[in-house]
């Protein structure tokens, strides 16, 4: 009686999840955790541990963070009693998503630590679902880390993987595409990104339909590739619709405090400031400024919420708010903003993450063009750089808004000689950028070569 009920319990949680509906999967679960606790032997404490282990990973997907932390707690406790007891149980799926947790923290060294730690018990006797997950979450956490090769051998096996065992049409393939466009994106890879952010919503649409949260979360994907694609080019109407349907479907489904809001609000609210700053009309601007404001602000608050002032993606809403407040000519208070959010990352990534390289890039401009700190500007500028050129090499995209601001600089100090020496070096840049760009871009046409013992064996 007791195991059919909690077969009913999984089934029903499991089902929940897939769809989407974690609120009411988080329900089942914590009532299915009940019942298992009423056996307190062995097979009891391993069938509460895998509840426990699913009430996690709904808890991480839903941003319940708080009530998260407690169930890594009583898992991690479930499994020392286990193991107390002679019986050995595999932690791949475990450690995954406590990396998942501590990566939605910011705790990026703890997370990286529980990511080794997962690959190191993964094989292919676990479920093939499970094996995708740890795959699709370690990348995620190498990424962070800006350990990119083994991030790609990751990704790059979750996403075949996915695609030998459930198809190309299946959720958990677009899944592993998401993470995927994550990793491209994050190696300037902008146009392969895209393309698979746009395979990953067309899987989704087809399996989900509408009002949905994989939608939702396709979409806000899309969306912001769109909008770092498009940013030199001004063309933001497929961000701004991608954005625009993200929030429009969690809205309809979550709370309005909801975390997951934060971030489609965030993405939103980058787009509209673009497409004010190119309106050439000056009470259009005024109206998307003012917009694009309270989408900054209403995320900022959420996010200081769900993880208080020490985080990364609080210090993301900070730089989102320094550059705005550039654009509404609100100098002293974009200062504030980019050095707050400096001073966050350094304190979270170290001196000389991709991150910090953003947020220095950002607070160049504003002394350059707005506030004649040309000294300070100068300084901010070549330190940019010289994080960029050292993760990315040449011809990353970012330097181009480096490049250009010094150039600016120096012709503004009449350093001719200086103002020629970077005007060389853009010209350089873009030649490379051309060569790059008449690649064609396959990012879906690739083959893993390592079997998974081995992958394992030569990356942790």
């Amino acid at each position: 009686m007791l195991e059919n009920l909690l077969q009913c319990f999984t089934i029903a949680g499991g089902f929940l999840s897939d769809a989407g509906w974690y609120a009411d999967a988080g329900k089942v679960y914590r009532a299915c955790l009940k019942v298992c606790q009423l056996d307190v032997s062995v097979s009891g404490l391993c069938k509460t541990l895998e509840c426990a282990v699913r009430l996690l990973h709904v808890e991480n997907v839903n941003c319940e963070y708080k009530s998260a932390k407690e169930t890594c707690k009583m898992a991690c406790n479930l499994i020392d009693m286990i193991s107390a007891q002679g019986l050995t149980m595999n932690r791949a799926t475990l450690h995954t998503e406590c990396c998942a947790l501590l990566f939605a923290e910011s705790q990026y060294d703890e997370a990286y630590r529980h990511c080794c730690l997962a690959m190191q018990e993964l094989s292919k006797s676990l479920p093939k679902k499970a094996v995708v997950d740890v795959l699709r979450q370690c990348s995620k956490a190498c990424v962070v880390k800006r350990e990119f090769k083994r991030a790609e051998v990751l990704i790059k096996y979750a996403v075949e993987f996915a695609r030998e065992h459930f198809g190309m049409r299946h959720p958990k393939y677009s899944d592993a595409l998401l993470d995927y466009g994550f990793y491209l994106l994050n190696v300037d890879q902008i146009s392969a990104a895209v393309q698979v952010y746009h395979n990953a919503l067309e899987i989704r649409q087809s399996v989900f339909g509408g009002n949905n949260l994989h939608l939702a979360v396709a979409h806000e994907d899309l969306a912001y590739a769109s909008y770092v694609q498009e940013y030199s080019s001004g063309r933001f109407t497929d961000a701004r619709d991608h954005s625009e349907k993200a929030i429009e479907i969690l809205e309809h489904i979550l709370p309005s405090d909801h975390l997951m809001l934060s971030s489609s609000k965030r993405v939103k609210a980058l787009i509209l400031e673009e497409i004010a700053i190119d309106s050439h009309q000056k009470e259009v601007e005024e109206k998307l400024l003012c917009e694009a404001q309270d989408l900054h602000l209403q995320s900022l608050a959420l996010a200081r919420n769900a993880f208080g002032e020490n985080n990364v993606q609080t210090a993301k809403h900070y730089g989102n708010l320094g550059r705005l407040y550039q654009s509404m000519h609100k100098f002293e208070e974009a200062e504030k903003m980019h050095i707050q959010a400096i001073e966050i990352k350094e304190r979270l990534l170290g001196n000389d993450d991709y991150e910090v390289a953003l947020s220095v890039g950002h607070l160049a401009s504003l002394y350059n063009y707005d506030m004649e700190k040309c000294v300070e500007a100068e300084k901010l500028y070549l330190r940019s750089i010289e994080i960029g050129k050292k993760l990315f090499g040449e011809g990353y995209s970012g330097l181009e808004y480096d490049y250009r601001g010094l150039l600016r600089l120096y012709r503004h100090q009449g350093n001719y000689e200086m103002a020629e020496h970077y005007a060389n070096i853009l010209q350089q840049w873009n030649r490379l950028r051309d060569r790059n760009n008449l690649e064609e871009v396959k990012p879906l046409e690739f083959q893993v070569t390592k079997e998974l013992p081995e992958l394992v064996t030569e990356y942790f």
